[in-house]
């Protein structure tokens, strides 16, 4: 899996990719202890976080559609810098007197709206670098596998930066890692290769116009929403035990869990059809949460949270090579960043329901409860249609043999 990292021009954006990614990894942490110790106030701090996430996701498939129509160089570098600005305004108050908390608002919606879409963008730069099929699949897995490790690594090392200085030098450092990462991937030659259609995307080719599609986003709205409640039931069901240190061991292995299947997935030749491995994946970690909501021992809860977390890496990769395959090339970066809005929106939505579930009924009932949602949403796949996308064009007849 790891040859493809030996691509003519895949470590020069993918490294300096990476860096920038991590911003997302480390802003909302540095967000929320930034305006607490300003404020005082966690509803505050809390407020704003919720800011920054609904700004970032609602404004999300236009930013996508900004980066297929003016190029990565332009779109990309200008988003990052817009958002890097955002982080060192919100530094600079976050230090001040008498800043109306309203502002720390309008900041977060700021860094949220213009939140680079990196994920996205690295993607397409795969795709234009590896061939279509076992070599696609591995990049696209080393990618997720990657992304799943920053978000172990990213808030301890912002917690570690934010500790040894202060929350507003944890600013500092997310705009500083955001805009240089950026600049230095978009300086690239395959990232500089993809310039954009130059207008706008043609009605018929956008994402949510293609047959199957919105289908494609309904199940994974499902694997998202596993993803929120475990987040939620992990630390609900440690304290539980009076195990409230045991949280963050929880959840990394929830991670740690979703790493290895990335991993796996890309070491796999897989033959089924993209479709088939949509449901089965998402299958599998619907059935995975309703067999962890009958662990009650924490050591068992935590490897089945391993178990859970081992089909999600590989349902977002699904997701990446179905929207690589149904959505024309004009509009791929909009498809990529579609998939991550429809699992984000699930985590979402299901975070904020897990909690009442929780406290009436507990973290197990709230994962048993999910699971099977997310197994009646893996329904919506839609097999025929993407089989009839992979399905090869038959080739044309010799015009000699027929007469």
């Amino acid at each position: 899996m790891l040859a493809v990292l030996l691509l003519p021009g895949a470590l020069r954006a993918f490294l300096p990719a990476l860096v920038a990614r991590s911003a997302l990894a480390m802003g909302g942490l540095a967000l929320l202890l930034a305006v607490q110790a300003s404020t005082g106030s966690y509803s505050q701090a809390g407020f704003a976080t919720a800011t920054f996430g609904i700004a970032n996701v609602a404004a999300a498939p236009w930013r996508a559609r900004a980066v297929d129509r003016l190029g990565q160089r332009i779109a990309l570098t200008a988003m990052a810098a817009g958002q890097a600005s955002g982080f060192v305004a919100l530094a600079l108050i976050a230090g001040a007197e008498g800043v109306a908390d309203a502002w720390f608002l309008v900041l977060s919606a700021v860094v949220g709206l213009t939140a680079p879409p990196l994920g996205a963008a690295m993607r397409m730069i795969w795709a234009s670098l590896t061939t279509a099929g076992d070599q696609r699949t591995k990049a696209f897995s080393i990618d997720a596998v990657c992304e799943e490790l920053l978000f172990v690594g990213g808030p301890v090392v912002i917690t570690a930066v934010i500790v040894a200085t202060s929350p507003a030098t944890g600013l500092w450092v997310t705009a500083a890692t955001v805009f240089l990462g950026t600049a230095a991937m978009t300086s690239s030659a395959s990232s500089g290769a993809l310039r954009g259609t130059g207008g706008g995307v043609a009605r018929g080719d956008r994402p949510l116009q293609q047959p199957g599609f919105a289908r494609v986003l309904t199940v994974l709205v499902g694997v998202g929403g596993v993803l929120g409640v475990a987040e939620i039931a992990a630390p609900a069901v440690a304290a539980q035990r009076d195990a409230v240190a045991a949280s963050g061991w929880l959840l990394a292995a929830f991670a740690g869990g979703s790493a290895l299947g990335g991993f796996l997935y890309g070491q796999l030749k897989l033959t089924s059809g993209i479709g088939a491995r949509l449901f089965t994946l998402c299958t599998g970690m619907g059935l995975a949460a309703v067999l962890v909501s009958q662990l009650h021992p924490l050591g068992l809860f935590a490897v089945g949270l391993a178990l859970v977390g081992l089909f999600l890496a590989p349902s977002l990769i699904t997701g990446y090579l179905i929207a690589d395959t149904v959505v024309p090339e004009s509009g791929r970066t909009e498809a990529s960043t579609w998939i991550n809005t429809s699992v984000n929106l699930g985590a979402s939505l299901a975070s904020a329901a897990a909690g009442v579930v929780i406290d009436r009924s507990g973290g197990w009932f709230a994962l048993l409860l999910m699971g099977a949602i997310a197994l009646a949403l893996a329904t919506a796949a839609p097999f025929a249609r993407l089989r009839e996308m992979e399905r090869p064009a038959a080739p044309a007849p010799d015009r000699c043999q027929n007469g």
